[in-house]
């Protein structure tokens, strides 16, 4: 379903949409209260949605539209504006799965087109594959190491997610408590105009200060870095006890940017095994190259379930390659990271 109160974006969203056989527009709405009463009566598996219209708006029928019967999954179509960035991330947080920029006039092209389609048959496509998808790993590496390995409390914890992600995000840091205070790192893929709010928006969540990653930066017990829309994160060994943050440019193999994997890659290489990594609901296989890397120096994955993943695209990787050591909710996520780090703490004292 269509909902922006423009007739012209309407109509070419639809032309768009109906160019793939694979897909079909079951409504249009020029209101998001014309949307519920329509999605009632004809769900959708997806729904293109414009936050910034008369009445309520998208932003407020969100919660009644994500429970109509279908059980849809939502596409924010947004503009570039601070407030868009703002209303935006407040959608996604809400539990809407993806953002799409809405271009000036003139930018309806085929390779905007392309975007869109790719966007629309990934939230639509519900992960099928996923009962048949393996076990979580039993931990090898640790067995290998015995248990002094085992209980050794992680130097940092670094989160990788996109479609889908920034709700599974604020559910998973919720449960991380007070006494949770290893350094995060958090790789979303987001256009870079829209990093300052998510920083403020991840500070609400888990009580504790954000900010975007740059070069030269410390890892900090306490501290949050946000990988920038325009590089990834990588981290160094500034000395025998400082990890410190580098901001690459270079290609990820994903061609995503920021990509997940070369922060994890670069923990593998520096950690010795102390690191922990989460990839959360996305399209796509970013950071399972990083997550293989991380888990043969030693390190520890886990990832989001198929069931509660707008897209188990990237948290499926991990978990078909085998290397998730814990498959799970967001929020058991969050259980888990606070119970590993803090009984392996305890251990380690004693």
């Amino acid at each position: 379903m269509i909902v922006d109160d423009s007739l012209t974006v309407r109509t070419i969203f639809k032309r768009m949409v109906e160019s793939d056989p694979a897909l079909t527009i079951v409504g249009t709405a020029s209101s998001a209260e014309l949307a519920i009463k329509q999605l009632v009566a004809e769900p959708a598996d997806v729904v293109l949605l414009d936050l910034e219209m008369p009445g309520i708006g998208g932003l407020g029928a969100l919660p009644a539209i994500l429970a109509t019967p279908g059980g849809p999954q939502v596409l924010v179509v947004s503009s570039l504006t601070v407030d868009g960035a703002e209303h935006t991330l407040s959608a996604l947080q809400m539990g809407a799965a993806d953002t799409l920029l809405k271009p000036r006039p003139g930018g309806f092209n085929d390779e905007y087109r392309a975007q869109l389609l790719g966007k629309v048959r990934a939230l639509g496509t519900r992960p099928a594959e996923a009962d048949n998808a393996p076990p979580p790993r039993a931990e090898p590496s640790f067995a290998r190491a015995g248990f002094a390995r085992r209980v050794q409390r992680p130097d940092v914890v670094a989160i990788g997610a996109s479609t889908g992600g920034i709700h599974a995000l604020g559910l998973m840091l919720r449960r991380m408590g007070p006494g949770f205070d290893l350094p995060i790192l958090i790789t979303q893929h987001l256009p870079a105009s829209f990093m300052p709010v998510f920083a403020r928006q991840i500070e609400a969540a888990c009580g504790r200060p954000a900010e975007i990653a740059a070069d030269g930066l410390i890892l900090t017990p306490g501290r949050i870095l946000i990988a920038p829309g325009d590089g990834h994160i990588v981290v160094r060994r500034k000395s025998a006890s400082g990890l410190v943050i580098q901001i690459s440019q270079d290609p990820a193999p994903s061609g995503c940017m920021p990509s997940v994997d070369p922060m994890l890659a670069s923990l593998a290489a520096v950690c010795d095994g102390r690191a922990l990594g989460v990839i959360l609901s996305g399209m796509g296989r970013d950071g399972v190259l990083g997550a293989k890397d991380l888990v043969d120096a030693g390190g520890t994955i886990y990832a989001q379930d198929a069931e509660s993943s707008a897209v188990w695209g990237m948290p499926g990787a991990v978990a078909r390659a085998r290397l998730a050591s814990l498959i799970a909710t967001p929020e058991r996520l969050g259980e888990a990271i606070m119970g590993h780090a803090l009984s392996a703490g305890k251990a380690a004292v004693k």
